[in-house]
């Protein structure tokens, strides 16, 4: 019986590897193998420095064929777009957007926030949570005089994609959003607060910033939205979170909307919802359109060579790739510009014109690859993502999940290959 040599003890699966469809062949120089295995989570954990936390190394959870057939029940909605009650000039801005068929959170929740109803919405990324909630609110906007959103998020892109989302949904419409997050300039946000702009998109620590400076009064908002809740609370933002909350009027409509639910964010659920319509219309953890494997890296083998050879492979059109920390994610993208693979980059410590910037050049195709942190690993929406590379492994199996989430979407197939160490 073969031997695994991650557990060291008998292994049920054969230890044979051969390389992964996409890369070139293995050859005396060290070319790297992908294990199409599963194994324990007893092994395989790489070194990691002191007081560091170990990230997540379940490489069973890495491995995984994408579905070829799909034998998946078809969601049959409830609605049409046609067919919900809203003010005909945001109807015909839906149609403009080629909105026909709602997806399931849309289909479930919009009726519910048209009614006014708080509501708690389970859904993971890329399922249409956006239009979920704004489609309602701009008609509550509309239709009910003197109305004011704050919307919660996150990151600084996710913001942006919300009010990317919202000038669709309100052309013509005389309703325009704000957007107020760090690494940008604080002075052009708080003049336009001071033009009361009917909705507010913002992350906890610039709308905590503006509160102190007293250029956002919360006093007549009478709707909040908490999108991605529980990416807030592994960021570290609940006593922000809370504190901004605390501070809205009451009764207010308040929607919270997370991939998951943990103890403390059903504590804020309890503290400020009022019987909430929880709607759950989260799928499997990982896309069955993802084919899931690991890159072994062989001792003594450079891990940027490997990724070398990958990128220059072809199919490997449109990668994103993920790193631990900024610094590390910087220098993997100028190291991969040198060797004369178009690349950009994507971290905190970026600003948010250069973060934009980077973002803007991925989606239009004009670099091969982006080097991220996992400030994008939730809520960025890219088309044709045709790999998602952890050069670095997640901190828990949640962000593994959001991370390759980037790729496979739309009904489209994707690949995420995680590097591990020999």
């Amino acid at each position: 019986m073969p031997v695994n040599r991650f557990n060291k003890g008998p292994s049920r699966f054969s230890s044979k590897t051969r390389p992964y469809s996409g890369a070139k062949p293995s050859s005396a120089g060290g070319k790297p193998h992908f294990r199409k295995q599963a194994f324990n989570s007893r092994g395989g954990r790489p070194n990691f420095k002191r007081n560091q936390p170990a990230p997540f190394s379940d490489i069973s959870k890495f491995i995984n064929k994408a579905v070829i057939t799909e034998e998946v029940s078809v969601f049959t909605p409830e609605h049409k777009f046609a067919d919900f009650l809203v003010d005909s000039r945001l109807k015909q801005n839906i149609i403009e957007k080629g909105y026909t068929t709602p997806t399931p959170i849309q289909d479930r929740a919009i009726p519910h926030v048209l009614r006014g109803e708080d509501v708690v919405g389970i859904a993971n990324t890329g399922t249409g949570k956006t239009a979920a909630f704004l489609i309602p609110l701009v008609n509550k906007i509309l239709t009910v005089k003197g109305q004011r959103v704050l919307i919660m998020v996150p990151t600084r892109e996710l913001a942006l994609q919300i009010n990317d989302e919202l000038k669709g949904f309100a052309k013509g419409l005389g309703i325009y959003g704000t957007v107020c997050v760090g690494g940008a300039n604080i002075n052009p946000q708080m003049s336009e607060l001071r033009r009361k702009p009917a909705i507010v998109i913002g992350t906890p620590g610039r709308l905590k910033d503006l509160l102190e400076r007293r250029s956002l009064n919360l006093g007549d908002f009478n709707t909040a939205v908490l999108d991605e809740a529980d990416r807030m609370l592994d960021m570290g933002f609940i006593q922000d979170m809370r504190k901004i909350l605390s501070l809205l009027p009451t009764p207010r409509h308040t929607l919270f909307f997370s991939a998951t639910l943990s103890p403390e964010i059903e504590r804020l659920i309890g503290e400020f919802l009022r019987d909430p319509v929880r709607i759950s219309v989260k799928t499997q953890e990982t896309s069955a359109n993802i084919d899931q494997d690991i890159v072994r890296i062989p001792s003594g083998k450079d891990k940027l060579d490997v990724l070398h050879d990958l990128l220059i492979t072809p199919g490997f059109s449109k990668v994103l790739i993920f790193g631990r920390t900024k610094h590390g994610v910087e220098r993997l993208s100028k190291n991969l510009t040198q060797r004369g693979i178009k690349s950009e980059s994507i971290h905190g410590n970026k600003t948010q014109g250069k973060r934009q910037r980077a973002l803007d050049l991925f989606k239009r195709d004009h670099v091969q690859v982006l080097c991220a942190t996992d400030v994008a690993a939730r809520g960025l929406d890219i088309n044709g993502v045709s790999h998602v590379i952890n050069y670095d492994l997640p901190n828990t199996q949640e962000d593994y999940v959001h991370r390759i989430g980037r790729t496979g979407r739309a009904g489209k197939r994707g690949k995420a290959l995680t590097f591990i160490g020999a």
